[in-house]
């Protein structure tokens, strides 16, 4: 089936031509005929399978026509109201995101699909100035996309109405729960009109989100396009067993030795970001770091680098791994691996987009054994690990060493660690290597004699 049999609009199509893009991908497909309806949808999908466009051409399509769609159901929704009982300069649409790159991100798509038509997007997020926002907003706004909490900053600053809000979006909803927005959240449902639509798209699903749905949704259409809680089947998975110390050494190595031209790493935390983008550079290998102390200017000018292939490693922590539209993106690294389980599946997602191959390797410390049995337990098998390759790590007490800066390859022992294919040491959830007990610059215990933890 292609785009024309859905019922969009001669300037949609058009615009969706000049992406060529001819035929709907199957969230599309499933979510664009009720969307147009007037219907609530409660949509799980998977990153990359095009969900931005399941919601934004079906309502861009609704707001170019200035008035309910012709069919049978239209008629009968209790969701619709006529577009011409508006204010004109009030926002009808309200798109929720997460983050302020995903917010960015589909305001860049609705323009580039409502580029022939009139629509006006506006976009609003923190870290930046709000007074050119509410500038923006004052000149007329259609299509809103915002994160929650400058959201409500602008409305206490009385700078945005909700009067004429007929249709809502909560994009990647799982995320903001886990980003804890969901006061926010319900402060922004109290501010809107009753009759609405409502829209829910999420990749992942637990008991507040199922709570959040019931309370938000009257008799929705349910699309699930690909298994909850499961990774890609396209990307290739695997861990490398690896020292903590070690990991920086190994990762140069992977880049270099595997002429990675781009690669997305992930750390826990910013500081971490920080460091191992400062350890990548030492290295010789271009890197820049995106995180949330990041101005929003300097995430931007990151992203766009690495987009560009001016970056080679973007070193992220989880604010990268929902709704970074990166095409082609053949490398996810797991330098750490993630507290919750559920985020490893976002991260990995971040490759394998579009109908695309990728690959996701995983280095593991002993100390991460018991994130690294939660995520099996969420895949339902096993991860491979790989043997470990030969790579080159710093002589015991040379001043790269002492300062925590990795040497320049080729400068230093090469070793193999470890003794890959044995199991994992069988030690129970929570319990976790003391930080400190191997020895910086020697070859690393074997899992099995990896000092135990306490409970």
């Amino acid at each position: 089936m292609s785009f024309e049999n859905l019922g969009l609009s001669p300037e949609l199509l058009r615009a969706l031509a000049d992406k060529s893009y001819a035929h709907p991908t199957p969230i599309q497909l499933q979510a664009i005929p009720p969307v147009l309806s007037g219907r609530d949808v409660l949509a799980g999908a998977q990153t990359g399978t095009g969900k931005t466009a399941a919601f934004v051409l079906p309502l861009l399509e609704l707001l170019r026509s200035h008035a309910p769609h012709r069919g049978p159901v239209a008629a009968e929704s209790p969701h619709r109201r006529p577009a011409e009982l508006a204010p004109t300069g009030d926002p009808r649409v309200l798109v929720l995101a997460p983050t302020r790159e995903l917010a960015a991100q589909v305001a860049e798509s609705a323009r580039s699909y409502g580029k022939y038509s009139s629509v006006r997007v506006c976009v609003v997020f923190g870290g930046v100035n709000i007074n050119p926002q509410i500038a923006a907003l004052r000149s007329g706004c259609d299509l809103l996309v915002a994160t929650p909490g400058r959201l409500l900053d602008l409305a206490q600053q009385r700078a945005v109405r909700f009067d004429a809000i007929r249709h809502l979006v909560l994009d990647e909803a799982d995320r903001m729960l886990d980003m804890g927005f969901i006061r926010d959240i319900r402060r922004v449902l109290k501010l809107l009109p009753a009759r609405r639509q409502n829209l829910l798209f999420s990749a992942t699903y637990d008991e507040q989100m199922r709570e959040l749905a019931s309370s938000m949704l009257t008799d929705p259409v349910a699309i699930e396009v690909a298994p909850r809680n499961a990774a890609a089947e396209r990307i290739e998975q695997h861990v490398y067993r690896v020292p903590k110390d070690h990991k920086r050494h190994l990762l140069a190595h992977l880049i270099e030795d595997g002429s990675w031209h781009q690669v997305l790493v992930f750390t826990r935390t910013k500081h971490g970001a920080n460091r191992l983008t400062q350890q990548l550079q030492a290295s010789g290998i271009r890197a820049a770091a995106i995180h949330g102390n990041k101005s929003q200017a300097a995430r931007v000018r990151a992203l766009s680098d690495f987009k560009a292939n001016r970056v080679t490693a973007l070193v992220a922590t989880e604010v990268a791994a929902r709704g970074l539209d990166i095409r082609e993106l053949p490398q996810v690294v797991n330098y750490e691996l993630p507290n919750v389980p559920e985020d490893y599946i976002h991260r990995i997602g971040r490759t394998a987009r579009a109908g695309a191959a990728g690959r996701a390797v995983s280095l593991v410390s002993p100390d991460e054994a018991p994130q690294l049995k939660d995520i099996e337990r969420l895949l339902r098998r096993g991860l491979p690990v790989a043997p470990l390759p030969a790579y080159p790590i710093p002589a015991p007490g040379s001043a790269s060493q002492n300062r925590g800066a990795p040497p320049p390859l080729g400068s230093a022992l090469e070793v193999r660690t470890g003794r890959p294919n044995e199991p994992r040491a069988d030690r129970p959830h929570g319990a976790h290597r003391r930080p400190g007990s191997g020895r910086r610059g020697s070859a690393p215990r074997s899992w099995h004699s990896a000092p135990r933890g306490r409970r």
